[in-house]
């Protein structure tokens, strides 16, 4: 069994604290078993002891004796499953815990090649299916092994030879359980997979339900979806097949054995070689044990779909770390002279090329050979403002992801005043770095947890200086709840430039020395735009930034602009120098001027 999918894996999530609980729960199973084990001497004894014997005293205290014990294997029958059960949902959420850490600290091309929907699948979805493993399933695996247990240990203690006749079919029994299994795990991993794949598409769909709706697309969709739910369709009825077909193998099985036994067991009972209590008391253990043992046919089929569902969520927890902290890190003072990139090279992992690629249509190969970033060399000094421009693709946006090691370069390095990006702490470098996109992300929070977002303990008097200087205050001061606002998922309640201001006193909050605008205005009405635009230029003042720019006519006054070409620095310098060479910078212009480049609507963060 692989190491990402075995149950003893699963049942590595016992921490220290559970094992108290495991312990007790372990040892009410015990004391259940061992009661179990005396129903079938209590049937023998009533029989021969009792009726035929007609035992008057034996007849007094068995009954007392039978509550006794039946009273102890009700209590073991709560505390075990009590236990267990707590085990069983600590276990659970430290798995969710461990997932969730997990995606907190994963690269972005994990993101970048993984729809959301899929992440959220595994973390609800198949942790269910995992809770149902470990909770149901333990439960009943430890229950049922120790009763099976002790009733055939019973059975061959009461009679070896009918014991041997009943249970002769059982190994044979193991071969097409052990075949179904393997079949169940592989149908109900595909399920679960497909399963994420339909919340995804579900997910896509409502977000994306503005433009469903313009283009007249539901059919589509409902068409799509529909589609999908057929292959979850088909997979769960392969999985049910596998699953249903192993009881009615025990089942069989069982009926040989007791015909068997019956009439063996009976001929000797009329020859007077067995009393019928001895009988009986046989006949009942056998009924007992094949209880559990069908049970735990069905504990099988459980821990199946549980362990199929561990190996997708695993996949995660094993995802490996492209970018590692390294144990002697140092701490990253404030920037003092500038941050250099030198000879950077970048590629993307294979897996998120391959991704781009299938979307693309692109040979893997092909794909595979390109550079987004080829041996660039630039200077970024403090409190200059640098613009990037070039076609789309060109690699402006990992040029950018570089500087916060959202990747790190596949040769070369990025250092910040001599010191290599990757001999820094993570939180020291990520806290002098402000980050404003095109696409405002906001939380289904208030607007006060919005801009506070990383300075929870900020003065409320600190936040709204910060709304302020982002043209922010006055909308917010105009909602019923003013700060406590609840904007809704991804800031739906607000407009566009509503949603960018905040973004941008979230910025502004931080504080940071280094300033990263990745396409940061888009789409703005006239009035929205000049507000934006003022507190733009206001989060920028003084700060080393980097400017990430498709509208050429917004970036004249930056400090220096650099043009990229296919991961190339072809050319840097002031708008006037770069115009004036009548290089790739104004092609790329005239182009945009004369509308033969898609431009957007509304203007780029202004560098001055």
């Amino acid at each position: 069994m692989e190491r990402g999918t075995s149950y003893r894996r699963l049942l590595s999530y016992l921490r220290p604290y559970v094992w108290p609980r495991f312990a007790g729960g372990a040892a009410c199973m015990l004391v259940f078993s061992a009661t179990t084990f005396y129903v079938p001497f209590l049937i023998r004894d009533v029989f021969d002891d009792i009726f035929a014997a007609k035992n008057w005293a034996m007849l007094t205290w068995l009954p007392l004796l039978s509550l006794l014990v039946f009273a102890i294997r009700s209590l073991a029958n709560y505390g075990s499953s009590y236990l267990i059960e707590w085990v069983a949902q600590r276990i659970v959420v430290d798995f969710r815990k461990a997932l969730n850490d997990r995606v907190q600290h994963l690269p972005l091309s994990f993101f970048n090649r993984t729809p959301t929907g899929a992440i959220v699948s595994r973390a609800t979805s198949d942790v269910t299916q995992v809770n149902t493993a470990l909770t149901q399933s333990t439960i009943a695996l430890l229950q049922d092994t120790t009763s099976l247990v002790a009733l055939l240990l019973a059975a061959f203690v009461l009679d070896w030879q009918l014991a041997l006749i009943a249970f002769v079919g059982f190994p044979i029994a193991v071969l097409p359980v052990l075949n179904l299994s393997k079949r169940l795990r592989r149908h109900a991993r595909a399920g679960q997979e497909t399963l994420g794949t339909l919340a995804a598409l579900l997910q896509e769909t409502a977000q994306g339900n503005r433009v469903v709706k313009a283009f007249g697309m539901e059919a589509y969709e409902e068409s799509r979806f529909q589609a999908e739910s057929g292959r979850v369709f088909h997979h769960q009825m392969k999985a049910t097949k596998s699953r249903a077909l192993i009881q009615p193998i025990m089942e069989m099985l069982a009926a040989f054995g007791a015909a068997g036994v019956i009439w063996y067991g009976g001929y000797s009972v009329l020859s007077g070689e067995r009393t019928q209590g001895a009988f009986l008391g046989f006949m009942a253990a056998l009924m007992l044990v094949y209880e559990p043992f069908k049970r735990l046919a069905k504990v099988n089929s459980e821990i199946q779909r549980g362990l199929a569902s561990a190996s997708r969520v695993f996949e995660i927890l094993d995802e490996p770390a492209e970018i590692e902290e390294r144990a002697d890190a140092v701490d990253l003072p404030p920037i003092a002279r500038e941050i250099r990139l030198e000879r950077v090279h970048f590629r993307y992992p294979k897996r998120a090329a391959d991704r781009a690629a299938a979307a693309a249509g692109t040979p893997t190969g092909e794909r595979e050979a390109e550079e987004a970033i080829a041996g660039i060399d630039l200077v970024l000094r403090k409190g200059e403002a640098v613009a990037v421009v070039g076609a789309s693709g060109a690699g402006k946006s990992t040029l950018a992801d570089l500087i916060p090691r959202f990747y790190d370069p596949t040769e070369g390095r990025v250092t910040l005043d001599g010191v290599d990006l990757r001999d820094a702490t993570l939180a020291s470098l990520r806290a002098q770095i402000g980050i404003v996109t095109q696409f405002t992300f906001l939380f289904n929070d208030t607007i006060r947890a919005n801009i506070a977002y990383g300075a929870a303990d900020a003065p409320a008097a600190e936040l709204e200086a910060a709304a302020r200087a982002a043209h922010a205050h006055q909308f917010i001061a105009t909602l019923p709840d003013g700060y406590d606002t609840v904007v809704g998922e991804l800031g739906v309640t607000l407009s566009g430039g509503q949603r960018q201001r905040l973004a941008i006193a979230r910025a502004l909050m931080k504080n940071a020395p280094i300033l990263i605008l990745d396409e940061a205005t888009s789409a703005l009405d006239s009035e929205s735009e000049r507000l934006v635009q003022d507190a733009i230029d206001h989060l920028m003042a003084g700060r080393t930034t980097l400017v990430i720019a498709h509208r050429f006519s917004t970036i004249r006054r930056c400090d220096r602009i650099v043009v990229l070409d296919r991961g190339r620095l072809v050319e840097e310098g002031t708008h006037e120098d770069l115009y004036a060479r009548g290089g790739a910078y104004r092609r790329l212009h005239d182009q945009q001027a004369l509308g033969l480049v898609p431009s957007p609507t509304d203007p780029e963060p202004s560098c001055g």
